[in-house]
């Protein structure tokens, strides 16, 4: 297993450690460890991305595994804000809703022999959803509107890379639909 799927495989392992950490309000400093495990494992994500191509060391197990890892530090961290009553159900339903259509989505595409890559808008959009958590897990208070702005901005850049991705990967449904 090389350097990059490893450290994608870290970012995994270290998503329980996060949550422990988030939730465990009688551990004098707990959300500030919490914040230093999220932020050490969104870092993960730009190295083994940044090795992978500098030595090129893509493989298929690093192009399933790493947006999956992506989207379980993520989720797991919104649905424990939703219970730390920090953010509305219906925010994290769209946000994992888009995440579901996508994966749903690059399946078909896959079964039709076409590789679907990031996009410009997902990347974009992912990266406002970390910083969206990473304000969420400081929650200070004098950065409450800042944590709106970016979480509204989230949400947003969510449903533009889905609409994005279905308009740009459209000829993929309608290949779908009429292969028998």
């Amino acid at each position: 297993m090389n350097l990059p799927n490893k450290l994608t495989i870290g970012r995994v392992l270290l998503i329980p450690f996060f949550l422990f950490f988030l939730w465990m309000e009688s551990i004098p400093g707990n959300r500030w460890i919490a914040l230093a495990i999220y932020i050490a494992a969104c870092l993960t994500d730009t190295l083994d991305g940044y090795i992978a191509r500098r030595d090129n060391l893509i493989t298929n197990f690093g192009k399933f595994m790493d947006p999956l890892a992506d989207k379980l530090l993520v989720a797991s961290a919104m649905i424990a804000f939703v219970g730390l009553g920090q953010l509305s159900a219906w925010i994290v339903i769209v946000i994992i809703a888009r995440e579901f259509i996508i994966s749903g989505f690059r399946l078909v595409a896959s079964d039709n022999g076409v590789v679907i890559a990031a996009s410009y808008w997902g990347k974009v959009k992912t990266v406002a959803q970390m910083i969206m958590t990473i304000l969420l897990i400081a929650d200070l208070p004098a950065l409450r509107t800042v944590t709106w702005i970016v979480t509204a901005a989230a949400v947003v850049l969510t449903i533009i890379s889905l609409a994005d991705y279905l308009w740009k990967n459209r000829q993929v449904l309608m290949e779908g639909s009429t292969k028998k």
